[in-house]
């Protein structure tokens, strides 16, 4: 067994999902392959990180540390670890890249009564992620980990309960489905013939996976007017915090719903675009000046 396989089978120990395995045996082959068979040292290590910084955005180049110093630690190189780059708060998020209301309901609109449209429903009216990254369970059978997707979760069982169970990385959370929502999803049951397992099925009777649901998205933009570079599906998970705390201004409650081990994370999602800031700005100013 060689180094990184060895390494493969110390993630998979730790537990760590099969995205976060894939992910840094690639970004230790990768930093090997820049060694050319070089002894990794903490010189050679902060000039990779240089490189990478050269290439790629901040949140990119600290992904692929995460990775590298996994490796590093792992296999008793510990002193060559670097440090992430540091990562300014932004105050703002940005208006080309958020989906509006009034496009999610365009788009909803011309999905007409196709699968794709209750499928966007269900994640904006819950919050639900269409891909956990989780940990592999022969429980469901789809062709890889990374096409597990919490949809599955959506069973004919839990619309009737009004509740999903989530299971992810050894944890488990609870998705309240809504009234106006479950009745949505018993309709859509109805007509597809769900009365047991999954909602949303494949044309090969599997769960959806999240290539299909982005693909099925995309595809909607140019008869629903929106820019293409909005729509994916956390697009809409993102518009579903922002709603909640538009509405409840409760973050800690957000996080739970979300799933978020760390309110931080939360914040992101609930950030508003700088038209948004101005706006506030517009009405601060008109009571401070005279």
């Amino acid at each position: 067994m060689n180094e990184l396989q060895a390494f493969e089978k110390h993630l998979r120990e730790n537990e760590k999902s099969p995205a976060t395995i894939e992910k840094y045996l690639r970004d230790a082959r990768a930093f090997l392959c820049w060694l050319d068979g070089s002894e990794p040292t903490k010189e050679l290590t902060v000039c990779y990180k240089e490189g990478l910084t050269e290439r790629y955005e901040t949140a990119s180049v600290n992904s692929m540390l995460a990775g590298i110093n996994s490796y590093l630690s792992f296999s008793g190189r510990a002193d060559c670890r670097v440090k992430p780059l540091r990562v300014q708060r932004t105050l703002f998020g940005s208006e080309e890249r958020e989906l509006s209301r009034e496009e999610y309901a365009r788009l909803v609109c011309a999905a007409g009564g196709a699968q794709i449209g209750v499928v966007m429903q269900t994640i904006c009216g819950t919050g639900i992620r269409v891909s956990e990254l989780g940990d592999y369970s022969m429980e469901y059978d789809l062709k890889t980990p990374e096409q597990q997707a919490e949809l599955r979760h959506i069973t004919a069982e839990a619309v009737r309960e009004g509740r999903a169970a989530v299971r992810n990385k050894g944890k488990t959370r609870v998705i309240l489905i809504p009234a106006a929502l479950r009745r949505l999803l018993l309709g859509y049951m109805k007509k597809a013939g769900v009365t047991t397992g999954s909602v949303f099925l494949s044309k090969n009777k599997t769960s959806l996976d999240r290539s299909t649901v982005w693909r099925r998205m995309k595809a909607l933009c140019e008869r629903a007017g929106v820019d293409p570079r909005k729509v994916f599906p956390h697009s809409l998970r993102h518009l579903f915090a922002r709603v909640f705390y538009s509405v409840e201004k409760d973050l800690l409650r957000l996080a739970d719903i979300l799933g978020h081990a760390s309110v931080n994370t939360t914040r992101i999602y609930t950030m508003e675009t700088g038209r948004q800031h101005m706006k506030l700005l517009e009405r601060v100013s008109r009571t401070l000046l005279t």
